[in-house]
C-alpha cells in the first residue's frame, strides 16, 4: 500500500478535525436564545463546546439561567424560609448573598461600596439590617467593603429591598463578577496625592451596574485605582491596577494587569500611559478581552493572569486596543516620575488633610468587626465632627474624614465611648484577617480569633516602633493576601497524634508598592497556639539585628535567607 503524501496527510487531519467539531456542535447543549448584551458570554461558551471542551459546573449554571432573572424564585424561597440548593447557591452570589453552610446556616450579605466610601445614613442602614435580619455586626473586608452575616433565609428579599431604598447595592458583589472598585481611602483629602480617583471609581462602578454583559465573567475580577496618596490601595494585587503618575509635565495613569498574589503574581505594567478620562473605557476593553479569552473549563486557571501568559504582553495589548477602538500610547515606565512615598500605618490615627485645619481619623476595628451600635455611633461621629463621610480601607479599618483639628480630643473621647480607638500599637494596626472557619467553609483555621490572640500577645511582650503587617488567611484563596504581609499566615490542619488541630504555614518578607515582594515560606504546620510566641521571636530578632533604628522589617527580612529566618523563629524553642 502506498503511503499518503504530506499534503494528503494534512488534508485528512484537517478533515478529521472538521468532522470532530461538527459532531461536537451537533451534540452540545443548545445555547439559550438571546440577542441581549450577554450573548458574548454564550458565544465564548459555544467556542469552548465546539472545540470539544467541557464547561465548568458554574459555566453550565450561568448558561442555563441568568442570575438576575431569579427574583420570583428568590421570593418563593424567602416565603418558605428556604435556602437555595445546587448551583442556585452560586447564582445567589450575583446578588451578594452567600449561603455559608455548614459553618453558619445563614446568608452572608456583601455590599458594593465604590472607593470604599459610605455616608453616615447608609452606614446606619447597614447597622439596621445587621440588627434586624442578621447577627448584629458587620465586617470590613480586604476590598474596603462591608459584609453582614447570619441573615436568615426568610429575610433575603427584604434585605435587598432595604439596600435599594437606601441607595446601596449588593449587585455583583460575589461570584463571577467585577468586585468592589477600590482606591486610596484618603482620596481627595491626602496632601501628597497626584490625582483624586474618586470620580473614576464611581464612574466605573456605575458602568458595571448598568452593563449586563459585565457580569458572568469566567471568574471574579478585581480593579483598583491609585492616585498617589499616602495610604495604599494595593492596586498591584488586582487584575487591573490604574496608578497615577506624573509624566511629560502632567498627570496620567499607568496600567498594570494580571495581579493575583494568591497565584504568585503582582500586576505587571502594560507599557502604556493613558489620560484619566480613558481609564473606564480601557477597563471595559480589558474585561471584554477576559470575557472572550478567559478559561471556562478550569476555575483554577480562569483569571486574567493566565490570559496574559497565554497571549503574551504584546498580543494581549493588541487585542485590548481592538476592543478599546484606538491605539494606546507606548511610554516607558522609567520616563515617569517616582510615585509619592507611602506612609505605612497612616490608615490608623489622626493625620492632617490637604484641607487646612482639618484632620482625618483612622479608627482601628478589631479584625474589621463593628457592632450595629458601633456603626450607628461612627455615623453620629462623622456627622457631628466631620462631613458625614466614612471611608473603609483594605486594612479592615474605617476612616472618619474632614474633622476640625480643634475637635480631635472630642472625637477621641467619642470613640472611647463606643469601645473603639484611633491609637493602637504598630502590630495591632497592621493585622489583617479573612473570615476564617467561623464563617467560611473553605478556611482551615479561625483566623479572626487567632489574629486577636496574636495582637494581644505582641502588645504584652514586644514594642514595635516601625509599621508591620501580619496577614492571616484561612485557605489558599488568600482573601487576606498572606503573600504580601511582612509576616503571612496560611491556615492549615496540623497533625497532632491521630487527630488534627488548627495551625498555619508561615511566610516572611512580603510587601507591596515600592517594597513589592512575595513572602517566602519559612515554616509549615505551626499549631495556632504556638504562632504568637513564634512571631514574637522573629520580631525580637529584628529589633536586635536591624541595620538601623528605622530599618523596616521588610528590609531586615530581605537580608535573611529562609533558613536563617526559620532558625530565628525557632531559636527559643531550641533553647
Amino acid at each position: 500500500m502506498t503511503d499518503f503524501s504530506e499534503e494528503q496527510k494534512r488534508y485528512l487531519e484537517g478533515l478529521g478535525r472538521g468532522l470532530a467539531l461538527a459532531r461536537a456542535a451537533a451534540t452540545m447543549p443548545a445555547a439559550p436564545a438571546t440577542s441581549g448584551p450577554e450573548r458574548i458570554h454564550l458565544e465564548a461558551q459555544n467556542r469552548v463546546l465546539a472545540s470539544g471542551g467541557k464547561l465548568t459546573r458554574e459555566e453550565e449554571a450561568k448558561r442555563a439561567k441568568h442570575a438576575f432573572d431569579m427574583w420570583d424564585e428568590m421570593a418563593a424561597n424567602a416565603a418558605a424560609a428556604q435556602f437555595p440548593k445546587g448551583t442556585d447557591v452560586f447564582l445567589y452570589k450575583f446578588h451578594g448573598l452567600f449561603y455559608v453552610a455548614p459553618t453558619q446556616d445563614s446568608f452572608m450579605l456583601r455590599l458594593r461600596n465604590p472607593n470604599g466610601i459610605i455616608d453616615a445614613p447608609k452606614l446606619r442602614t447597614v447597622a439596621a439590617i445587621a440588627e434586624e435580619f442578621g447577627g448584629g455586626y458587620a465586617h470590613v473586608t480586604t476590598r474596603a467593603n462591608l459584609q453582614v452575616r447570619e441573615i436568615g433565609a426568610q429575610h433575603t428579599l427584604r434585605t435587598l429591598e432595604r439596600l435599594a431604598e437606601a441607595g446601596l447595592t449588593s449587585r455583583g458583589a460575589g461570584a463571577d463578577n467585577i468586585r468592589n472598585i477600590t482606591g486610596n481611602p484618603t482620596a481627595g483629602i491626602d496632601p501628597t496625592e497626584l490625582y483624586d480617583t474618586r470620580p473614576l471609581g464611581l464612574s466605573l462602578h456605575h458602568a458595571i451596574l448598568n452593563h449586563r454583559e459585565l457580569y458572568g465573567l469566567p471568574r471574579k475580577f478585581n480593579i483598583a485605582f491609585d492616585g498617589g496618596g499616602s495610604v495604599a490601595s494595593l492596586e498591584d494585587t488586582n487584575d487591573i491596577g490604574f496608578r497615577a503618575v506624573r509624566a511629560k509635565g502632567e498627570v496620567g495613569f499607568r496600567v498594570a494587569v494580571g495581579g493575583i498574589t494568591g497565584h504568585g503574581d503582582f500586576a505587571g505594567d502594560l507599557g502604556v500611559l493613558i489620560r484619566p478620562e480613558q481609564c473606564v473605557s480601557l477597563a471595559r476593553a480589558i474585561v471584554r478581552l477576559f470575557i472572550d479569552e478567559g478559561d471556562r473549563t478550569d476555575r483554577k486557571k480562569a483569571r486574567l493572569k493566565y490570559v496574559l501568559a497565554r497571549l503574551g504582553r504584546e498580543r494581549f495589548l493588541g487585542e485590548v486596543e481592538k476592543r478599546f477602538g484606538a491605539p494606546l500610547e507606548r511610554f516607558a515606565l522609567a520616563e515617569c516620575e517616582p510615585r509619592p512615598a507611602l506612609r505605612r500605618g497612616a490608615h490608623v490615627g489622626f493625620h492632617a488633610q490637604k484641607q487646612r485645619g482639618h484632620l482625618y481619623c483612622g479608627v482601628a476595628l478589631p479584625v474589621g468587626r463593628m457592632t450595629s451600635a458601633q456603626m450607628r455611633g461612627l455615623a453620629d461621629i462623622a456627622e457631628r465632627y466631620g462631613s458625614g463621610t466614612l471611608r473603609l480601607t483594605v486594612w479592615q479599618n474605617i476612616i472618619v474624614s474632614d474633622i476640625a483639628a480643634t475637635r480631635r480630643a472630642e472625637v477621641a473621647a467619642a470613640l472611647t465611648e463606643l469601645g473603639l480607638t484611633a491609637e493602637v500599637s504598630q502590630a495591632r494596626a497592621g493585622i489583617v484577617a479573612c473570615t476564617g472557619n467561623s464563617g467560611c467553609k473553605l478556611a482551615a483555621s479561625d483566623t479572626k480569633r487567632h489574629a486577636l490572640a496574636i495582637a494581644d500577645h505582641l502588645d504584652r511582650t514586644v514594642t514595635i516602633d516601625t509599621p508591620l503587617n501580619v496577614h492571616i488567611t484561612g485557605c489558599p484563596n488568600s482573601c487576606a493576601q498572606h503573600y504580601i504581609g511582612d509576616i503571612g499566615l496560611l491556615g492549615a490542619k496540623v497533625p497532632n497524634g491521630e487527630a488534627q488541630i488548627e495551625g498555619y504555614h508561615v511566610y516572611v518578607g512580603g510587601g507591596f508598592a515600592d517594597q513589592q515582594a512575595l513572602g517566602r515560606e519559612v515554616l509549615r504546620d505551626v499549631p495556632a497556639a504556638e504562632v504568637p510566641p513564634m512571631i514574637e521571636r522573629l520580631l525580637r530578632a529584628y529589633l536586635e539585628s536591624r541595620a538601623a533604628a528605622d530599618e523596616p522589617f521588610h528590609e531586615f527580612a530581605k537580608r535573611q535567607s529562609p533558613e536563617a529566618l526559620r532558625a530565628l523563629a525557632l531559636a527559643a524553642e531550641a533553647a
